[in-house]
């Protein structure tokens, strides 16, 4: 097989002698079969594009490239630079029509060949064409949203650490790295600013300065495939480097009258599918290829099966500048060209996911919290509405587009025999998309048939938040008030045990079967407050479940009394706990702790007193609270950590996904984190869940209050088959912002359920059969009487002092 063969073996790139021997290789066919297999495993469907305006700031220059017909000398009666109302203009156009990318491009540094631009740019208030650019990246940004990438041609380093404040990425086209090209007779003769040498120099100083850079080179201007090759790995020599260089474009040279170069032989598709076959193996599985969908129409399957991945800018509004006589595809049209090659086209920023996703190591300030809020987990574009726990309809995730190959399916037969699945093999179901989504949320649903049948289960309960303040700083929560907490919004109150009697004796009056007990942390509650809270209520009502108190409460209570977590959990079982919610889990990988709950119990302590508890023969739920500043590789440690427990005791009841709700959260506000998961990946938790678990957990349960009822049902038909309890007080999602009410009694849960053509069924805080008595008490209840909530003066006032502090995160 040869050189081309190498691939094969694994997903590595070639090395630089066996990519240099490329230039040798004349089967297309094989370069570009080996090409597709090598993006597969690192684009497997997922196929991007940006939508983007393009604003030609300025097309003088003083270079004179012999194929060009964007750049030309002044000319009588046009201004040199377009207006800044004449840039937002096009910007705003853009942004109406959905574009979230602001394309600057422009000729290279005409003040220096042209006196009339240097007078123009003084009227202006600028020396340069760099700063003008600076202003009107600035103004596009500031005014429309949209997220500028410049290419302004050679740049000193000052120059890209300016752009670098107005601009989310910049480009430059090496072009070619053959000097040759410069010499008389050569198309870049006369033109100072493609020497080679001083083109590399600029992408060098853009690595230096963390700038996401796109580049790439033109083909069939007369340099060898040789050339080619070297100036590729040029381009791969700094990548190595730096690790900046986030696309390489194949462009492929069209001839243009009207230029020195209109009678020049054009690149046949041959060609440009040789080379873009040979940057893949190049590069490598993960970079990311892209070659101009406007520059070779009716072919773009094949290019594809060339080994791109990118179709990179394309415009609902404006011209392509540079190529006037070659229209953007329409994007629908685009859509059903690129499913027919079997990828899924999916928007991304200017800026590439993978750059996007550490936008604190890539991206200007001003930028990364922007970025942040307008990219999903993977770091492609958020390009839908919904958000968890606010109304609005699910969007279209086409799930019909792209295709599943064996390697993908081999993962969900392995996870539907019950076998332990990798971290990376969790990973790649989670990236699902397409046709891929569907076969992990069909296979989830076979899984949840055979365990579990058609029966969807509830429990009829009431939640009793006991207090909101709390004196841990837990960034995601919008609950908890009062002065040591992050978030100062609202009252803080502290219910007394009488208020806690009064709603749990409401309640059983309703038909419930649980009251579900958790709160803040109050500095001033020990191990007795939550011991008196079980035997008031339990001397009150004997046959109430009462399933409390988090790992967290578990921990502090037992420090407070200065008891181990056995001897505490002891005394808690026999005050009448009967189940602990696996609440305060939130990721358990201490990389996403230390960011979003360092105080809080770590992982280790959290399954530590999960595993105590069930030795003791109290069992619990387990959850995640998840789309915030995670991803998929946090989710899988997360799944793992559960099963490997559950494993050894048998003792969760049930897996409960809880999507993280942005809006009133102060780790939102103050711009670190993403507005919860998309919808997707809402309902992917639920369905890969349910695989990855299988079959130690038996339970999966959505939502309502934060992915609402038509999440619901789609969670549904992806491996859930529990609606957890209908809550009559929530308070918790609601103070983040969530709209889907405090409650789903009965008569409206079991519609739902059946709407989706389910049986609805109650059950036990343990899955068994509630009483018939319980049942009917729980239908046609009476309104809630309204709840009282004391006010905790004690934290309202700013001369008190807390008492000592139990902050197990900080202890281990």
């Amino acid at each position: 097989m040869g050189v081309i063969g190498r691939p094969f073996a694994g997903t590595g790139r070639l090395d630089r002698d066996a990519v240099l021997a490329l230039a040798e290789v004349n089967d297309t066919a094989a370069l570009t079969q080996a090409a597709a297999r090598l993006r597969d495993a690192g684009h497997p469907v997922a196929f991007s594009y940006s939508r983007k305006v393009f604003i030609p700031l300025t097309q003088l220059c003083r270079d004179v490239c012999h194929y060009c017909t964007f750049a030309h000398p002044p000319r009588k009666g046009q201004r040199a630079y377009m207006t800044r109302d004449e840039v937002l203009a096009v910007a705003r156009a853009g942004a109406a029509a959905g574009c979230k990318e602001a394309l600057f491009t422009l000729g290279d540094k005409p003040e220096l060949r042209y006196a009339i631009v240097r007078q123009e740019l003084a009227a202006l208030g600028h020396d340069t064409t760099i700063s003008y650019l600076a202003e009107m990246a600035d103004a596009v940004f500031e005014e429309t949203g949209l997220f500028p990438h410049v290419n302004p041609g050679v740049l000193t380093r000052d120059d890209i650490a300016r752009l670098r404040e107005v601009s989310i990425s910049q480009g430059l086209m090496l072009e070619s790295a053959s000097a040759r090209l410069c010499e008389k007779g050569g198309p870049h003769y006369g033109s100072p600013d493609k020497e080679p040498a001083a083109r590399l120099e600029t992408i060098r100083l853009a690595g230096e300065l963390r700038v996401p850079f796109t580049s790439g080179i033109l083909i069939g201007i007369g340099e060898t495939r040789r050339e080619r090759i070297e100036s590729l790995l040029e381009l791969r020599d700094l990548h190595e480097r730096y690790g900046h260089v986030q696309e390489i474009i194949i462009q492929n040279f069209r001839a243009k009258p009207g230029t020195r170069m209109a009678g020049a032989a054009e690149p046949d598709l041959d060609e440009l599918l040789w080379t873009i076959a040979v940057a893949r193996l190049a590069f490598g599985p993960e970079m990311n290829i892209q070659a101009p969908p406007n520059l070779s129409p009716g072919v773009l399957p094949k290019l594809v099966g060339a080994g791109i991945n990118d179709w990179g800018g394309v415009s609902p509004v404006t011209p392509d500048h540079v190529n006037p006589e070659a229209p953007w595809p329409h994007l629908d049209a685009l859509t059903r060209e690129t499913a027919a090659a079997g990828k899924l086209l999916t928007e991304r920023l200017a800026v590439y996911p993978g750059y996007a996703r550490k936008a604190e190591e890539w991206i200007g300030g001003r930028f990364r919290t922007p970025v942040l809020r307008a990219i999903d987990t993977d770091g492609y574009a958020r390009a839908e509405d919904w958000s968890p726990g606010l109304p609005g309809s699910p969007p279209d995730l086409a799930i019909g587009v792209g295709k599943a190959d064996g390697a993908f399916r081999a993962i969900l037969d392995k996870a539907s025999a019950g076998d332990t699945l990798s971290e990376a093999e969790i990973v790649r179901l989670f990236r699902a998309r397409g046709r891929e989504f569907a076969e992990v949320c069909a296979a989830a649903d076979r899984l949840r048939r055979d365990v579990n049948g058609d029966t969807v289960t509830y429990v009829v309960n009431r939640n009793i938040n006991y207090t909101n303040v709390c004196y841990f700083r837990c960034q995601f929560c919008a609950f908890s008030k009062g002065k040591l907490s992050e978030n100062l919004r609202g009252r803080p109150y502290d219910l007394g045990l009488d208020e806690i009697e009064r709603r749990g004796r409401e309640a059983w009056q309703r038909g419930a079967t649980e009251l579900c007990l958790q709160g803040g942390i109050h500095p001033d509650y020990t191990g007795e407050t939550y011991l008196d809270i079980c035997r008031r209520l339990k001397s009150v009502l004997p046959d109430m479940h009462l399933h409390a108190f988090t790992p967290l409460e578990i921990w502090q209570g037992a420090k407070t009394l200065g008891k181990d977590v056995e001897s505490f959990l002891r005394e808690l079982r026999d005050a009448g706990l009967g189940t602990l919610p696996g609440t305060a889990a939130e990721i358990l990988d201490d990389e996403v702790r230390a960011i979003i709950c360092p105080d809080k119990v770590n992982t280790e302590q959290w399954l530590s007193v999960m595993e105590t508890a069930h030795r003791l023969g109290l069992r619990s739920t387990a959850t995640i609270m998840y789309g915030h500043v995670d991803g998929p590789e946090n989710w899988a440690r997360h799944l793992l950590r559960l099963r490997d427990l559950q494993m050894r005791t048998g003792g969760f009841t049930e897996f409960v996904p809880l999507p993280f709700v942005a809006m009133e959260a102060p780790i939102y506000l103050k711009g670190r984190a993403r507005r919860g998961p998309t919808f997707r990946e809402g309902v992917l938790m639920h369905a890969v869940a349910r695989l990855a678990l299988h079959p130690h957990f038996r339970n999966v349960q959505a939502s309502w209050v934060k992915m609402g009822p038509e999440g619901v049902r789609a969670c549904l038909d992806a491996g859930a088959n529990d609606l957890g309890g209908t809550l009559m007080n929530e308070t918790i999602t609601r103070a983040a912002g969530a709209s889907h009410g405090e409650e789903m009694p009965p008569e409206a849960m079991e519609a739902m359920i059946r709407s989706v053509g389910r049986t609805p069924k109650q059950r036990t805080t343990l899955y068994g059969d509630v009483p018939e008595g319980r049942v009917a008490a729980s239908f046609g209840a009476g309104a809630l009487e309204p709840v009282n909530l004391p006010r905790a003066i004690r934290y309202e006032r700013p001369d008190d002092k807390p008492s000592p502090l139990i902050r197990p995160g900080l202890e281990a």
